[in-house]
């Protein structure tokens, strides 16, 4: 599985009736592939997969590989409230032609340290196919501590993680540990120049939706060591990369998809639309 570049958590599509946009996931999906991008993760949070029911989900996972498959490395979100679910998201997402797995520590439930490694040697001894670990305290609650990745980096098929708790601290720490066949992939938006800088050949994140060419670009400037152009892209981009961090991210995701050009419409409950003025002067910072 080729991970190395950009992968772009994908939208979710929908009409204003809240309903499936397949029609739109479709153009979105080309237009990404179209634009450069390594890969691309289905039902990840910036697809609001925990909104979709299980006959959405599936739409929207076979939607994708139909047209993806060969063409940009697909990678399935299998998050769950628990392990057992997880298990079931991976067998389906293998049934439906995907290529690698991206997995949380379960939502809510806030386990210890050992609950996380059981977790994760769980599922990963459940399918053959590679797991990308995503650490992001903010969301899920608790961290994927640094001891413990080092611990599952040890299971074959467990190759990477995405590193989002914004602590370049922690991210450096990993990124300067020894790994043997594992990797430290670019979580935050913000941080994809100091990541590459330290090693990364990865970076996943939801602003791809917006600015799919722009990342390409900052990460082949910097596999190339021409960080100057990597930081003057980056610094087109921040402006609106910093208000996609500061809040409604996946509000913001999809109302600047592909540099505000598409619609990929409404975000679905418990995500609320922005009010107008505040997505207007959102769109006003993408630059064309």
């Amino acid at each position: 599985m080729n991970f190395h570049g950009i992968l772009v958590p994908l939208v979710t599509p929908f009409h204003d009736d809240l309903s499936l946009n397949i029609s739109g996931l479709a153009e979105l999906t080309e237009a990404l592939i179209s634009r450069g991008v390594t890969g691309l993760v289905v039902c990840g949070t910036t697809g609001e997969y925990y909104a979709l029911n299980e006959t959405e989900r599936a739409t929207v996972l076979s939607t994708v590989s139909k047209i993806a498959k060969g063409r940009v490395t697909l990678i399935a979100g299998i998050n769950d409230l628990s392990t057992e679910g997880a298990i079931a998201r991976a067998r389906q997402a293998k049934e439906l032609g995907y290529e690698g797995l991206m997995l949380s520590p379960p939502p809510y439930s806030l386990p210890d340290q050992q609950g996380v490694y059981a977790h994760y040697k769980k599922v990963a001894a459940s399918t053959p196919l590679p797991i990308i670990m995503y650490n992001f305290p903010a969301r899920i609650g608790i961290e994927i501590e640094i001891d413990t990745v080092i611990k599952l980096a040890e299971i074959e098929n467990i190759v990477a993680i995405k590193e989002s708790s914004g602590n370049f601290s922690r991210a450096l720490h990993l990124l300067q540990t020894p790994f043997k066949n594992f990797e430290v992939i670019c979580g935050c938006d913000d941080q994809p120049v100091d990541f590459f800088f330290w090693g990364s050949k990865s970076w996943i994140a939801g602003a791809g939706n917006v600015f799919p060419s722009e990342q390409v670009a900052i990460y082949n400037a910097a596999q190339a060591g021409d960080w100057q152009k990597a930081k003057q892209i980056m610094s087109e981009i921040y402006a609106v990369i910093y208000s996609m961090e500061s809040g409604d991210y996946n509000q913001k995701a999809k109302a600047g998809c592909l540099n505000g050009k598409f619609n990929a419409g409404p975000v679905r409950l418990p995500l609320t639309n922005m009010e107008p003025q505040i997505r207007n002067e959102f769109v006003k910072l993408i630059k064309p």
